[in-house]
């Protein structure tokens, strides 16, 4: 099944990032808020990986033997560290465009990844499994959060691990993900997001939950204008954060 087909991809937001895909991997450009918040998404994905699977980050390839797959990976911000670091990683865009600027830069950096022109649910149906699933500011831009959480559990192994992240809805995430990101600092095209797409802690736990995954951790990531920094927080959770879950063992 082609990715066209499939039944959570939203034609509308991949347009949205067909437009971009050439500025992937420029810091000062249309991604700038990425470039700027994945240090951080870093920090995160690894510490839950590490975790998880019992692995020490001091290591130079921690997370060898595991297949990761990056859903949404745009140009491989994601991908590229985890390949890095030992995984074997698929990385999965619903924009075709993506890709073969994912595969440049990969090549570029002597990187072997995976990258394909596919969905959550097309890798669920061909049978793939992964031991860590990274579905990273993805979920608010599918048509059918529930359908596609579900696909994402399909394709984890028994006792794997996915990593999601979103934006909260709620007054002060449309101030700053929407008015202050889009309008006044133009980091983002106008329309980049939606508000009403953007999901709460507690609706993505339930999403979680009926998709047959337990949550395990979840975490906000803040941004000081005043440091012009971003930092993982405990308490914060009310415009961008992160939750990690897993799959029960059979």
């Amino acid at each position: 099944m082609s990715a066209d087909t499939q039944t959570t991809v939203d034609p509308a937001e991949v347009a949205k990032f067909e437009a971009m895909a050439a500025e992937w991997w420029d810091p000062t450009g249309k991604f700038k808020p990425l470039h700027m918040m994945n240090p951080v998404r870093l920090d995160y994905i690894t510490s839950q990986i590490a975790a998880e699977f019992g692995r020490d980050l001091v290591e130079n390839t921690p997370f060898k033997g595991l297949r990761l797959l990056d859903i949404g990976c745009g140009g491989g911000l994601l991908s590229e560290p985890m390949a890095r670091l030992g995984a074997e990683v698929v990385g999965a865009d619903a924009a075709a465009r993506n890709i073969p600027v994912a595969q440049l830069h990969a090549e570029q950096m002597g990187l072997d990844i995976d990258y394909r022109h596919t969905t959550a649910e097309a890798l669920a149906d061909a049978g793939e499994q992964f031991d860590v699933v990274l579905n990273m500011e993805v979920v608010e831009h599918v048509a059918d959060p529930l359908a596609y959480l579900t696909a994402c559990q399909r394709l984890l192994k028994p006792g794997g691990l996915m990593v999601a992240s979103t934006i909260n809805r709620n007054p002060k995430s449309f101030m700053v993900a929407i008015v202050g990101a889009e309008h006044v600092m133009r980091w983002l095209p106008k329309g980049t997001h939606e508000w009403s797409k953007f999901i709460t802690p507690d609706e993505l736990a339930d999403l979680i939950t009926k998709a047959g995954l337990n949550e395990v951790d979840r975490k906000g990531m803040v941004f000081n204008p005043l440091g012009w920094s971003w930092s993982i927080s405990d308490r914060d959770l009310s415009v961008n954060y992160a939750m990690a879950c897993v799959k029960p063992n059979a």
